[in-house]
Protein backbone atom coordinates (compact mmCIF):
# COMPACT_ATOMS: atom_id res chain seq x y z
CA UNK A 1 0.00 0.00 0.00
CA UNK A 2 1.26 3.28 -1.23
CA UNK A 3 1.46 6.22 1.72
CA UNK A 4 1.47 9.86 0.90
CA UNK A 5 3.64 11.82 2.91
CA UNK A 6 2.95 15.22 1.37
CA UNK A 7 1.54 18.23 3.43
CA UNK A 8 -2.09 18.67 3.04
CA UNK A 9 -5.02 21.18 4.92
CA UNK A 10 -4.56 23.48 8.33
CA UNK A 11 -6.44 20.98 11.16
CA UNK A 12 -4.92 19.30 13.89
CA UNK A 13 -3.49 19.71 17.57
CA UNK A 14 -2.56 23.02 18.63
CA UNK A 15 -0.01 25.16 20.21
CA UNK A 16 -1.34 27.86 22.47
CA UNK A 17 1.10 30.72 23.44
CA UNK A 18 1.44 32.02 27.15
CA UNK A 19 0.12 35.00 25.57
CA UNK A 20 -2.94 34.18 24.29
CA UNK A 21 -6.33 33.38 25.60
CA UNK A 22 -7.43 29.56 25.73
CA UNK A 23 -9.63 30.32 23.02
CA UNK A 24 -6.72 31.92 20.75
CA UNK A 25 -7.58 35.56 21.34
CA UNK A 26 -5.18 38.19 22.96
CA UNK A 27 -5.51 39.42 26.58
CA UNK A 28 -7.43 42.46 26.79
CA UNK A 29 -6.08 45.88 27.88
CA UNK A 30 -7.00 48.04 30.58
CA UNK A 31 -8.86 51.60 29.38
CA UNK A 32 -6.47 54.09 27.53
CA UNK A 33 -3.72 51.81 27.79
CA UNK A 34 -2.81 52.16 23.95
CA UNK A 35 -4.68 49.05 22.68
CA UNK A 36 -4.95 48.57 19.18
CA UNK A 37 -8.37 49.10 17.55
CA UNK A 38 -8.97 45.01 17.88
CA UNK A 39 -8.34 45.14 21.80
CA UNK A 40 -4.82 43.40 21.55
CA UNK A 41 -1.41 45.40 23.11
CA UNK A 42 0.23 45.98 19.92
CA UNK A 43 3.10 43.37 19.19
CA UNK A 44 1.23 40.38 21.03
CA UNK A 45 1.07 37.50 19.06
CA UNK A 46 -2.15 37.74 16.93
CA UNK A 47 -2.49 33.95 16.26
CA UNK A 48 -2.35 30.88 17.94
CA UNK A 49 0.77 28.83 16.51
CA UNK A 50 -0.47 25.58 14.56
CA UNK A 51 1.31 22.60 15.77
CA UNK A 52 1.36 19.05 14.10
CA UNK A 53 1.91 15.80 14.86
CA UNK A 54 4.93 14.97 12.69
CA UNK A 55 3.48 11.16 11.19
CA UNK A 56 3.23 10.57 7.80
CA UNK A 57 -0.50 9.94 6.71
CA UNK A 58 -1.87 8.64 3.53
CA UNK A 59 -3.92 11.28 1.97
CA UNK A 60 -2.44 14.71 3.69
CA UNK A 61 -0.69 15.76 6.66
CA UNK A 62 -2.27 18.66 8.90
CA UNK A 63 -0.69 21.83 8.58
CA UNK A 64 -1.06 25.26 10.31
CA UNK A 65 -0.54 28.89 10.38
CA UNK A 66 1.74 31.07 12.54
CA UNK A 67 1.96 35.34 12.93
CA UNK A 68 5.15 36.52 14.45
CA UNK A 69 5.20 39.07 16.82
CA UNK A 70 5.17 41.42 14.59
CA UNK A 71 2.44 40.44 12.45
CA UNK A 72 5.59 39.34 9.64
CA UNK A 73 5.83 35.46 8.34
CA UNK A 74 8.47 33.48 10.08
CA UNK A 75 11.70 31.88 9.57
CA UNK A 76 11.26 29.92 6.25
CA UNK A 77 14.13 27.05 7.16
CA UNK A 78 15.16 25.93 10.31
CA UNK A 79 18.13 27.28 11.65
CA UNK A 80 21.76 25.52 10.56
CA UNK A 81 23.71 25.11 14.09
CA UNK A 82 26.99 24.13 13.88
CA UNK A 83 27.64 20.61 14.57
CA UNK A 84 30.30 19.89 17.66
CA UNK A 85 32.60 16.29 16.79
CA UNK A 86 30.77 14.92 19.46
CA UNK A 87 27.68 14.78 17.52
CA UNK A 88 29.00 12.99 14.73
CA UNK A 89 29.51 9.71 17.06
CA UNK A 90 26.71 10.44 18.98
CA UNK A 91 24.62 9.67 15.54
CA UNK A 92 26.69 6.39 14.86
CA UNK A 93 25.50 5.13 18.52
CA UNK A 94 21.70 6.58 17.51
CA UNK A 95 21.13 5.42 14.47
CA UNK A 96 21.13 1.58 14.83
CA UNK A 97 18.76 1.58 17.46
CA UNK A 98 16.06 3.31 15.51
CA UNK A 99 13.41 1.98 13.48
CA UNK A 100 10.13 2.95 10.73
CA UNK A 101 6.84 2.35 12.15
CA UNK A 102 4.32 1.83 9.19
CA UNK A 103 0.58 1.10 10.91
CA UNK A 104 -2.19 0.34 8.66
CA UNK A 105 -5.65 -0.06 8.32
CA UNK A 106 -8.19 -2.21 7.20
CA UNK A 107 -10.13 0.57 6.02
CA UNK A 108 -7.11 2.40 3.54
CA UNK A 109 -5.30 4.58 6.54
CA UNK A 110 -2.29 4.52 7.27
CA UNK A 111 0.67 6.30 8.43
CA UNK A 112 4.62 5.81 8.96
CA UNK A 113 6.75 7.11 11.73
CA UNK A 114 9.79 6.29 13.45
CA UNK A 115 10.57 4.72 17.12
CA UNK A 116 13.46 3.28 18.90
CA UNK A 117 14.73 0.57 21.30
CA UNK A 118 13.83 1.15 25.02
CA UNK A 119 15.35 -1.85 26.54
CA UNK A 120 16.72 -5.37 25.94
CA UNK A 121 13.65 -6.95 25.63
CA UNK A 122 12.83 -5.48 21.83
CA UNK A 123 10.37 -2.88 23.31
CA UNK A 124 9.93 0.09 21.25
CA UNK A 125 8.59 3.33 22.04
CA UNK A 126 6.82 5.27 19.27
CA UNK A 127 4.02 7.64 18.83
CA UNK A 128 0.38 6.78 19.73
CA UNK A 129 -1.10 9.05 16.65
CA UNK A 130 0.54 6.98 14.44
CA UNK A 131 -1.14 3.86 15.57
CA UNK A 132 -4.77 6.40 15.69
CA UNK A 133 -4.38 7.43 12.33
CA UNK A 134 -3.87 3.81 10.99
CA UNK A 135 -7.09 2.95 12.42
CA UNK A 136 -5.45 0.49 15.20
CA UNK A 137 -4.59 -1.48 11.90
CA UNK A 138 -1.13 -4.16 11.80
CA UNK A 139 2.02 -2.59 12.49
CA UNK A 140 5.24 -2.85 11.18
CA UNK A 141 8.66 -2.41 12.00
CA UNK A 142 11.58 -1.80 9.55
CA UNK A 143 14.60 -2.12 11.02
CA UNK A 144 18.03 -0.06 9.73
CA UNK A 145 18.93 -3.17 8.03
CA UNK A 146 15.84 -3.28 6.04
CA UNK A 147 14.68 -6.36 7.85
CA UNK A 148 10.88 -5.71 8.28
CA UNK A 149 9.00 -7.43 11.53
CA UNK A 150 5.54 -7.83 12.42
CA UNK A 151 5.35 -5.92 15.88
CA UNK A 152 3.22 -6.22 18.42
CA UNK A 153 1.05 -3.46 20.24
CA UNK A 154 2.03 -4.22 23.62
CA UNK A 155 0.13 -1.02 25.29
CA UNK A 156 -0.81 3.03 24.13
CA UNK A 157 -1.54 5.81 26.16
CA UNK A 158 -3.18 8.41 24.03
CA UNK A 159 -3.24 10.97 26.70
CA UNK A 160 0.38 11.16 26.98
CA UNK A 161 0.43 10.08 22.82
CA UNK A 162 3.02 7.10 23.45
CA UNK A 163 2.92 3.50 22.87
CA UNK A 164 4.84 0.58 23.42
CA UNK A 165 5.51 -1.88 20.39
CA UNK A 166 7.93 -5.16 20.73
CA UNK A 167 9.58 -7.15 18.43
CA UNK A 168 11.34 -10.61 17.97
CA UNK A 169 14.58 -11.04 19.73
CA UNK A 170 16.03 -12.22 16.36
CA UNK A 171 15.68 -8.24 15.43
CA UNK A 172 18.60 -7.68 18.14
CA UNK A 173 17.77 -3.98 18.44
CA UNK A 174 20.24 -2.26 20.98
CA UNK A 175 18.53 -0.09 23.16
CA UNK A 176 19.26 3.65 23.38
CA UNK A 177 20.33 5.09 26.51
CA UNK A 178 17.94 7.91 28.40
CA UNK A 179 19.07 10.97 29.84
CA UNK A 180 18.68 11.66 33.67
CA UNK A 181 15.17 13.45 34.16
CA UNK A 182 16.13 17.48 34.97
CA UNK A 183 19.81 16.79 33.20
CA UNK A 184 18.66 18.49 29.58
CA UNK A 185 19.91 22.27 29.37
CA UNK A 186 18.76 24.75 27.13
CA UNK A 187 21.03 25.43 24.20
CA UNK A 188 22.95 22.04 24.52
CA UNK A 189 23.01 20.48 21.22
CA UNK A 190 20.54 17.85 19.92
CA UNK A 191 19.89 15.43 17.44
CA UNK A 192 16.44 14.29 15.61
CA UNK A 193 16.68 10.38 14.39
CA UNK A 194 14.33 9.28 12.59
CA UNK A 195 12.71 8.75 8.79
CA UNK A 196 11.19 12.05 8.00
CA UNK A 197 8.80 11.57 4.27
CA UNK A 198 10.04 8.34 4.67
CA UNK A 199 14.09 8.68 4.77
CA UNK A 200 14.80 6.53 7.09
CA UNK A 201 18.46 6.55 9.55
CA UNK A 202 18.16 10.60 8.84
CA UNK A 203 19.69 12.59 11.16
CA UNK A 204 19.60 16.54 11.86
CA UNK A 205 21.21 18.50 14.58
CA UNK A 206 20.20 21.51 17.00
CA UNK A 207 19.99 22.82 20.18
CA UNK A 208 17.10 22.70 22.78
CA UNK A 209 15.80 25.90 22.09
CA UNK A 210 13.39 25.64 25.41
CA UNK A 211 12.14 23.54 28.23
CA UNK A 212 8.69 22.95 29.57
CA UNK A 213 7.44 24.29 26.42
CA UNK A 214 3.30 23.96 27.19
CA UNK A 215 1.70 22.16 24.13
CA UNK A 216 -2.07 20.92 23.45
CA UNK A 217 -2.31 17.94 21.21
CA UNK A 218 -5.70 17.08 21.04
CA UNK A 219 -7.98 17.84 23.79
CA UNK A 220 -4.36 17.04 26.45
CA UNK A 221 -2.62 19.72 27.36
CA UNK A 222 1.95 18.59 27.19
CA UNK A 223 5.20 19.88 28.96
CA UNK A 224 7.78 19.65 25.70
CA UNK A 225 11.42 19.98 25.03
CA UNK A 226 11.52 22.39 21.99
CA UNK A 227 14.20 22.49 19.61
CA UNK A 228 14.95 23.64 15.84
CA UNK A 229 16.20 20.44 15.22
CA UNK A 230 14.58 20.25 11.82
CA UNK A 231 11.63 17.32 11.99
CA UNK A 232 9.45 16.99 9.55
CA UNK A 233 6.58 14.32 8.44
CA UNK A 234 7.62 10.95 9.59
CA UNK A 235 10.42 11.80 12.78
CA UNK A 236 7.19 11.46 14.95
CA UNK A 237 8.18 8.46 17.39
CA UNK A 238 12.16 8.92 17.11
CA UNK A 239 14.39 10.02 19.36
CA UNK A 240 15.81 13.73 20.28
CA UNK A 241 19.35 12.83 21.97
CA UNK A 242 22.02 15.02 23.33
CA UNK A 243 25.61 15.09 22.95
CA UNK A 244 26.14 11.90 24.78
CA UNK A 245 24.25 9.95 22.60
CA UNK A 246 21.12 9.98 25.73
CA UNK A 247 17.46 10.45 24.33
CA UNK A 248 16.31 13.62 25.84
CA UNK A 249 12.75 13.51 24.61
CA UNK A 250 10.53 11.56 21.43
CA UNK A 251 10.13 13.48 18.99
CA UNK A 252 6.13 14.48 17.87
CA UNK A 253 5.15 17.62 17.02
CA UNK A 254 6.28 20.36 14.89
CA UNK A 255 4.73 24.38 13.94
CA UNK A 256 4.14 25.16 10.69
CA UNK A 257 3.18 27.75 8.40
CA UNK A 258 1.01 27.28 6.05
CA UNK A 259 1.36 23.22 6.29
CA UNK A 260 5.50 24.36 4.61
CA UNK A 261 6.87 21.37 6.92
CA UNK A 262 9.82 22.48 9.17
CA UNK A 263 10.27 25.92 10.34
CA UNK A 264 12.99 25.16 13.46
CA UNK A 265 10.28 25.13 16.09
CA UNK A 266 9.64 21.33 16.89
CA UNK A 267 8.73 19.54 19.79
CA UNK A 268 9.22 16.12 21.61
CA UNK A 269 8.13 14.38 25.31
CA UNK A 270 10.19 14.89 27.96
CA UNK A 271 12.49 11.75 28.60
CA UNK A 272 11.16 11.49 32.26
CA UNK A 273 7.72 11.36 31.23
CA UNK A 274 8.83 9.03 28.02
CA UNK A 275 9.85 6.48 30.88
CA UNK A 276 7.13 6.67 33.43
CA UNK A 277 4.39 5.84 30.39
CA UNK A 278 6.84 3.17 28.94
CA UNK A 279 7.72 1.13 32.08
CA UNK A 280 3.54 1.75 33.31
CA UNK A 281 2.66 0.04 30.09
CA UNK A 282 5.79 -2.81 29.68
CA UNK A 283 4.39 -3.48 33.52
CA UNK A 284 1.10 -3.99 32.48
CA UNK A 285 0.90 -5.82 29.03
CA UNK A 286 4.60 -7.29 29.32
Amino acid sequence: MAVQTGLGEPRGPWFISPELDPDGRGWWDAPGSGRDPGGRRPGRLLAALAVVAVSAVSGALAGGVVASRDGTAGPSAASAAPVPAELVTAAERTVPGVVSVLAGGANGASATGSGFAIDDQQHLVTNDHILAKAGGGPVTVELPDGRRYEAEVVGREPRSDLAVLKVPPSAGLAPLPLAKPGATRVGEPVLAVGSPLGLSGTVTAGIVSALDRQVRLGNNRHRAVQTDASINPGNSGGPLVNARGEVVGVNTAIATIDGNGSIGIGFAIPIDQVQQTADTIIGKGG
